[in-house]
């Protein structure tokens, strides 16, 4: 029976602004921002979590605490023992760990202690380096295996060498909060005024194709909106598509001929009340060395905007209100939150996930 609440628990729909998915790639950094020898704090999901990597360059995530005395191990450092090959060593009483998790030192024993000191680990977290992206998998279940199931997601567009740009922000609100913001298509002309953009006095209707796509969906590929003047710096005919995937990856995909623009958007939680949106842009568009400072200044102004509406948005659920969706505006809303229920159910089942979302058609005004 304690199997069958456990499994009925793990099935129950998260009400919307709670909890955060677990069983998952979470984006945690750059491959670049983590050096060989270097030891990074990050906090995901609620955890401390070290990424570090070897001088001989295998990246790791470790649960930043030692469990002696709960030291920060970021804060100590990588060293190398001919009998023990890279480990980290805590700052506090020099205990060190391997890059998976078991402790390959105490330097306190003495030679007639006999203490199994590999009976000790620090919880290791599988980690993926994919296309210049540090990823990493946090299990529902610390205590199950953690091998996950499936890799990171592979992003089209990723050309032109290192990212062009990289814009952060840490907004105050819950995951779910920033995954509608981001793909809400009508609060454009309101929040987002600027004059190389659309306003209120520009909208009009739109008719968007939609179709599944793995964990997730996407406006299928299309010649930008009249209205969205920024594409035409770019020339010739663009055709772009957006897809989102859970937990948390939205990108627009856009095409001139042969060159590519990649627009990369990752949500990462750091708390159930704060979450870090990450922009990185790709491209091999010969107008990024021309348009990059305007590009970063717009990426800010469009983070800060949706910031200040989130810190605006938090006055109102304060109190807890019942939320109306409408569609068609909405119904992207709906199909994440459809998606997560999916996600809950497939693990607790054991089974294949199963896209809830079916092709179709939204209309809307922007």
């Amino acid at each position: 029976m304690a199997g069958s609440e456990s499994t009925t628990d793990a099935a129950r729909p998260l009400p919307f602004g709670q909890g955060l998915l677990k069983d998952s790639w979470w984006f945690a950094a750059l491959s670049s921002e983590i050096a060989a020898g270097s030891l990074e704090r990050y906090e995901m999901l609620g955890e401390p979590v070290l990424i570090g990597r070897t001088r001989a360059g295998q990246v790791f995530a470790l649960r930043d605490i030692c469990p002696h005395r709960a030291a920060p191990l970021s804060a100590g450092r990588v060293v190398e023992d001919a009998g023990e090959g890279e480990t980290v060593e805590c700052p506090y009483h020099g205990w060190r760990f391997k890059p998976d998790g078991v402790c390959a030192t105490i330097p306190s024993l003495t030679t007639d202690q006999d203490y199994d000191i590999e009976r000790i680990r620090v919880r290791a977290y599988p980690v993926r380096e994919s296309q210049g992206l540090v990823f990493v998998w946090i299990a529902a279940d610390p205590r199950a295996g953690q091998e996950p199931d499936h890799e990171p997601p592979a992003f089209p567009g990723v050309v032109g060498g290192g990212p062009r740009l990289v814009e952060r922000m840490e907004f105050d609100a819950h995951m779910d909060h920033a995954v509608v913001g981001l793909m809400d298509p009508a609060h454009g002309p309101y929040v987002h005024k600027q004059w190389w953009w659309r306003t209120e006095h520009s909208m009009h209707e739109k008719a968007k194709a939609f179709a599944p796509r793995e964990f997730g969906w996407a406006m299928v590929r299309h010649a930008p909106s009249s209205n969205s003047r920024a594409y035409k710096i770019l020339g010739g005919a663009p055709a772009t598509e957006i897809t989102f995937r859970l937990p948390g990856y939205r990108w627009e995909h856009i095409q001139v001929g042969e060159k590519q623009v990649l627009a990369l958007t990752c949500l990462t939680p750091i708390t159930e009340t704060k979450t870090r949106i990450t922009q990185i842009f790709w491209s091999d568009h010969w107008v990024f060395g021309l348009v990059k400072p305007f590009l970063r200044a717009g990426a800010r102004a469009f983070l800060k905007q949706d910031g200040d509406m989130v810190n605006l948005q938090n006055e109102g659920l304060r109190y807890d209100p019942a939320l109306i969706w409408i569609d068609d505006a909405d119904r992207q809303a709906k199909w994440y939150q459809q998606l997560k229920r999916e996600w809950l159910r497939s693990r607790a089942d054991k089974r294949p996930f199963v896209n809830p979302i079916e092709a179709t058609t939204l209309r809307w005004r922007s």
